[in-house]
């Protein structure tokens, strides 16, 4: 009888660093062109958000206080308040500001993917963006739980693949190199 297995993560669900370097330096040569989408991806690679939640962002979701953004949490994770970079935060607000509706993004699901394509260094899945978000957010302070609470997992169990993933990688590192 098959047990169900755990999520794993691999490499291909996630950037890579010299990946990332590379999608740093096409976001930040792309900046002045094309800022809404490049913002977009910036907001998902700095919060962790998934691509429904990063459409979903208002107005009134951004804290000029805290310099925050509020993520209402779908796929029943729960929702979040994530501070974000200075700089990135005032480029948000003074583009959410230049919007008529409500909405930061006001695009479609389709377009979001579309946009993905034409910016990701390598063919990777939008999530990688949240998964990347996710190892960082680990390696730098190898809190399980906060990782949970930026994620907006309900259950520690899903957030401890990074960690899973994160400790077999550097003992396997360790052990063979």
């Amino acid at each position: 009888m098959a047990t169900a297995s755990r999520y794993s993560l691999n490499k291909n669900k996630y950037l890579l660093s010299p990946e990332l370097d590379r999608l740093r330096k096409i976001l930040t040569d792309f900046e002045i062109q094309d800022p809404r989408n490049c913002l977009m991806i910036w907001v998902a690679l700095r919060t962790g958000a998934r691509a429904q939640e990063i459409l979903n962002l208002q107005k009134a979701d951004l804290n000029s206080y805290d310099e925050s953004i509020f993520i209402r949490g779908i796929k029943g994770s729960n929702d979040r308040e994530i501070p974000i970079h200075s700089d990135l935060f005032k480029r948000l607000h003074r583009f959410s500001e230049q919007q008529s509706g409500t909405a930061v993004f006001p695009i479609s699901y389709n377009r979001l993917y579309q946009v993905w394509e034409l910016y990701r260094p390598i063919p990777k899945k939008f999530h990688a963006l949240r998964h990347t978000f996710a190892i960082e957010l680990y390696q730098k302070t190898k809190d399980l739980r906060l990782v949970q609470v930026a994620l907006g997992h309900r259950n520690i169990t899903n957030t401890m693949v990074y960690a899973d993933y994160v400790y077999s990688q550097q003992e396997l590192r360790k052990l063979i190199l």
